[in-house]
């Protein structure tokens, strides 16, 4: 009986809207542009605030030719910088490679190895393990996110996360999956 109500009822824009993470953003960056995406500490972000941050990072990974299908991996705390990179990775078409925090050196090498990361993004927090894992490791572009509420560590990437997001551009257009 089912069967009846879906004749004729192919995808079309008056009865379909792919549903991703990414549309979720644009559309609250639109519809709810001064309201709180994000609390850290004291630090607060708007959602427009939020979407034009993973548009510069997004642009950011692109200018670094990180594309469909690459890996950018993330050893980092739940801070902003995390949260964007949910966002600003698809937005590239790449694949968030979020690896565990609790992590020893050679797992954390094994997983950047198998992931074929372009790109990391870590915490001076993680500095020691990372900075092992990364001695055998060649070709990997690492970012350091560094949260200022973390006083010890080092950082070990050739840039921070504000560095990078500044090689960034706002006016980036984005292609968002089309379909789910």
């Amino acid at each position: 009986m089912g069967q009846i109500y879906e004749d004729g009822l192919k995808k079309s824009t008056a009865n379909y809207e792919p549903l991703s993470p990414l549309s979720f953003l644009l559309r609250s960056s639109q519809l709810y542009p001064e309201k709180t995406a994000i609390v850290y500490e004291d630090k607060r972000m708007s959602w427009r605030e939020f979407y034009i941050e993973c548009k510069k990072v997004a642009s950011a990974l692109d200018k670094e030719g990180v594309g469909f299908g690459d890996t950018v991996a993330a050893v980092l705390p739940n801070i902003p910088a995390m949260m964007v990179l949910h966002f600003a990775v698809p937005m590239v078409g790449a694949v968030l490679n979020a690896i565990n925090v609790r992590l020893d050196a050679d797992s954390i090498r094994f997983i950047l190895q198998h992931g074929e990361a372009k790109v990391l993004f870590t915490d001076k927090e993680f500095s020691g393990a990372v900075k092992t894992a990364l001695t055998a490791i060649e070709g990997v572009r690492v970012i350091d996110a560094d949260d200022e509420h973390f006083k010890s560590g080092e950082l070990v990437g050739s840039l921070t996360y504000d560095e990078f997001k500044a090689l960034g551009s706002v006016e980036q257009e984005f292609d968002f999956p089309k379909d789910e």
